[in-house]
């Protein structure tokens, strides 16, 4: 697993990222737009998932 697979985001981060509100990002995880997974109480974003998601988003736009 490379550093870049590894990595976790917070929701906040992934916020900044795409610029976007906490509600939206918590729709996209429920809609399965955005993969996730819980540590405790604690959600986090694999950052291959926000580029996966990025990626998607620009497909589907084109």
């Amino acid at each position: 697993m490379t550093t870049a697979t590894a990595e976790l985001l917070t929701v906040p981060e992934v916020m900044a990222r795409l610029r976007v509100g906490r509600s939206t990002v918590y729709d996209l995880i429920r809609s399965r737009q955005l993969s996730s997974i819980t540590i405790g109480r604690s959600r986090r974003i694999p950052a291959d998932a926000v580029r996966d998601f990025i990626v998607d988003q620009i497909e589907e736009a084109a």
